[in-house]
């Protein structure tokens, strides 16, 4: 087990917010238990590195996806997207 910061900040793009509005409750209440505890560790859960772009990677949620990006440095995570698994969807 790697010793990870716990004093990780979190920011969520107003958009992901938006797209709840769109997604039923029972989602919506797993989405959103997943993205507050991504602070605890980012690396925890079934997640996987975005090919060809730094720092993103993507964590699936059921049938969804949230889509954040680690920026290590600054010690914060961001979550830019949610959204439900399709053939497009990684």
């Amino acid at each position: 087990m790697t010793n990870l910061p716990q004093n990780w900040d979190l920011k969520i793009d107003p958009s992901v917010l938006k797209e709840f509005a769109k997604i039923p409750k029972k989602y919506v209440l797993a989405l959103n238990f997943a993205i507050r505890n991504l602070p605890s560790d980012p690396y925890l859960g079934d997640i996987q590195k975005l090919k060809g772009e730094d720092e993103a990677w993507r964590r699936r949620v059921g049938s969804y996806r949230i889509f954040y990006k680690i920026k290590i440095t600054e010690k914060v995570i961001l979550v830019y997207k949610v959204e439900r698994r399709g053939s497009n969807t990684y």
